[in-house]
């Protein structure tokens, strides 16, 4: 317990990995990392995976014998990622017996192509499901407003959801909503509530980058005062939202039934700013039923450098405070969600289609041969 990241198990949060590379599935670098750090879950997403496949050739021969087989850049795709995710997901599946299923999650995201077609968004979500077939899955569908209709139906269908890209405590409670009313609608079909998990992927150190930017061209000192204070600002009130949503009749019903909390989860924890803490995304949030999810270079740092202390209701307390500030110096708080959702999907769907790219580059090559 003098690891740092071993201790915020104590203080009810979860740490999750923010990568997978096939080669730390080889070498046993994820094995380590649940061992020695107490990582109880991981995220991927496609602008990751393309980074894993591009720094590495250990995907050439699968990415080879799918092309001879036929397969096209997204059917590839998808087996190589799956392979990976149901490989990780076995690692960590120890985590997950051993917790009752509240943690050792992997997810994996959906294409940001469906990210405004709902239809489209459930039939492949269940068909990742079904294809990684672990109970230890988690699917990545992003918060946006065709997502929303999503996270309720597949929840209702026993799926677990990992409802990513949220920037604000508005969206927030919209997805805890829906969160409540897939639930509900398990209930209506006889269904049983326990071992439908659900975690909500709250974004933070892309707010201040945005914000930052909006405060530095309004003059005064009260806006350089506010600079790296929206996103904790943000994050405060989404967990405002998430105490008063369990805290309501309706809730208790369900978790009486057996339901399991829909946990916060604080993503893109490392600075982008070189001029603020390497931790300043993690020290002040944590808190009981939240997760935080650190790529491994914040990992690292958390380790050697971390003080593990219940922040996170200073942090909530501080929040209306620097809300109301910001509003003062004209930042719309709703109105860099929107821009940032749309930011995000269009960073991962680009992302995702230089994968592709790569994919066939490595497909052609490999069929000339």
């Amino acid at each position: 317990m003098t690891n740092p990241l071993r201790r915020l198990e104590a203080l009810g949060q979860s740490v999750w990995l923010d990568d997978l590379r096939r080669e730390w599935l080889d070498d046993g670098t994820l094995q380590t990392l649940i061992r020695r750090d107490g990582v109880s879950g991981l995220t991927t997403n496609p602008a990751i995976f393309a980074q894993a496949v591009e720094s590495t050739d250990q995907y050439l021969d699968d990415i080879a014998g799918q092309a001879r087989s036929g397969a096209g850049p997204e059917a590839i795709y998808e087996h190589l990622v799956i392979d990976d995710v149901r490989r990780a997901a076995d690692l960590l599946r120890s985590v997950y017996d051993r917790t009752g299923g509240a943690d050792g999650y992997v997810s994996l995201e959906v294409s940001p192509h469906l990210a405004h077609d709902t239809a489209a968004t459930i039939e492949q979500a269940r068909r990742f499901w079904d294809r990684v077939d672990r109970p230890n899955l988690m699917i990545k569908v992003p918060g946006t407003s065709a997502g929303l209709p999503t996270v309720r139906v597949l929840i209702a269908d026993g799926i677990n959801v990992n409802v990513t890209l949220l920037f604000s405590a508005a969206r927030y409670a919209e997805v805890v909503d829906c969160h409540r009313q897939g639930l509900v609608d398990r209930a209506a079909r006889s269904l049983p509530l326990d071992g439908v998990a659900s975690v909500a992927s709250f974004f933070l150190s892309r707010i201040d980058t945005h914000v930052d930017a909006l405060l530095d061209a309004t003059p005064g000192t009260m806006a350089a005062g506010l600079r790296g204070q929206a996103a904790l600002a943000c994050a405060g009130s989404a967990y405002a939202a998430f105490l008063a949503a369990e805290s309501t009749a309706h809730w208790q019903a369900l978790a009486h039934n057996g339901a399991q909390r829909q946990r916060l989860l604080w993503a893109s924890t490392s600075a982008k700013d070189p001029a603020y803490a390497e931790l300043k995304y993690v020290e002040p949030l944590v808190g009981p039923s939240t997760v935080t999810t650190l790529p491994l270079a914040t990992l690292s740092a958390y380790r050697q450098r971390g003080e593990p202390a219940r922040r996170l209701q200073a942090t909530m307390t501080r929040a209306e405070r620097i809300t109301r500030a910001l509003a003062a110096c004209g930042i719309d708080l709703d109105r860099v969600a929107a821009d940032l959702e749309r930011e995000g999907l269009e960073k991962f769907t680009a992302a995702y289609d230089r994968l592709l790219e790569r994919i066939d580059e490595a497909r052609s090559q490999a069929l000339r041969r």
